[in-house]
Parts: structure tokens; sequence; C-alpha cells
């Protein structure tokens, strides 16, 4: 009975003595592997850099240049240009960015009595279906109430959303702010306001010039009732 006892315990210490050298051994590789890889990370990182360095001196360097970039191409847009409307168009008043140029026909007498394009630089051809405009301003023969009914459809499918709006400057007159597909399925805004038996429309076709809309045109233009 002892010598069972015996065996029995020195059977128990030789289990528990293999599982400590396992252990061991693990804890040993895992501290091993730990310092190979933080020795090849600390040599990379001493025979690169330089290079580290000035790669991120380089993309620092390349932000800020952007930014700067679009810090001036705002402040260029200043002062604004000024286009008035024929007296008996509604005076249409609008204020945009000197970096853009303007095509408007105002004097055909047919509607649309007011027909403009504003565009950065140089003018896209009007006549070509696929051109986007940062500004499009139109006063045509048209009742306010005829204008809204073109998009009933559009408001059905989801197309475009209609908002109240009245222009900052002329606030007694209340019109409407349509978003989404506006124009030959472009995306963009347009404002629409009753201009005594006729329609005063502005809008921007292109996601792109959005927030110059927004900006620029929107809180400065003007117009007589």
């Amino acid at each position: 009975m002892k010598g069972n006892v015996k065996s029995l315990n020195q059977y128990g210490f030789l289990s528990v003595a293999v599982v400590l050298a396992v252990v061991f051994f693990l804890l040993f590789a895992g501290a091993a592997a730990f310092g190979v890889w933080a020795y090849q990370g600390r040599q990379d990182y001493k025979n690169n850099v330089d290079q580290k360095i000035a790669k991120a001196v380089t993309s620092a360097q390349q932000a800020e240049s952007v930014k700067k970039d679009a810090e001036f191409a705002e402040k260029e847009k200043s002062p604004f240009r000024t286009y008035v409307s024929p007296l008996a168009y509604g005076s249409v008043n609008i204020q945009y960015p000197k970096t853009w140029s303007a095509y408007v026909s105002d004097d055909t007498g047919n509607s649309p009595y007011v027909d403009g394009y504003f565009y950065p630089n140089v003018v896209p051809t009007a006549s070509n279906d696929k051109a986007v405009f940062a500004l499009r301003v139109q006063v045509v023969q048209q009742s306010y109430s005829d204008a809204m009914n073109e998009f009933q459809d559009d408001v059905q499918q989801g197309r475009v959303t209609i908002s109240p709006y009245a222009a900052p400057k002329v606030p007694s007159v209340v019109g409407s702010r349509v978003t989404g597909t506006i124009d030959q399925d472009k995306t963009g805004t347009m404002i629409l306001l009753p201009l005594r038996d006729k329609t005063l429309k502005l809008w921007t076709n292109s996601p792109q010039f959005q927030s110059d809309f927004n900006t620029y045109i929107l809180p400065n233009f003007s117009f007589s009732p």
C-alpha cells in the first residue's frame, strides 16, 4: 500500500513538472518572439528614421499647401462683380465672385426675358446639354403657381423636395427652394420667386457649386417685386 502511494506521488509530481516546463517554455518563446519583433522595429526605425521624417514633413507641407490654395481661391472671389437686369424685369441684382464670368441675354423682349449663365473663368457653351453651371438666372413669362406646378410629378416620385424660401434682402416675397434633380437629370438647387406676373429663377445644377450658391449668391441677390 505504501509503495502505491509513493508511485502515485511520483507520477503527480512528474505531471506538475511537465506542465510547468511547458508553461515556462511558452512564456520564454513568447518573450523571445516579442524581443525579436521589438528589435526589428527599432532597427527599421533606426535605419529609416530620416526617410520617415522626410515623408512626414512632405505630407504636412502638401496639406498646408492645399489649405493655402483653398484659402487663396476663396479670397480671390472678392470683391464681387455685379449684374443688374433691366428695370422692366425686376432690376434683378446678382452679386457673384470676380473669378467667375457671365453671359446674360436680357434684351430679346421674349421669355426668358433674362437668361444668365455664370461659371468660373470661361462660361461653357450654353447649347451643350451636358454642361453644368455655377449659377443660372432667368426671368420667365410664367406665373409662380404655374412654375411650381411643373415640379408636382418630381415631388411625388421623390426626385425633388420643396421648402418655403425668402431672399434675405427681399424678405417680403416668399417663394420656394427646390432641391434634387432639377435640370435635365442634373442635381442642384433652384430658387423660384414670384416677380409681378413673372417668375424669377436662380439655380445651380452641380453639387460642385452648391457651397458658392449658398455662401455668395443667395445672401446677396435682390430684386424689385
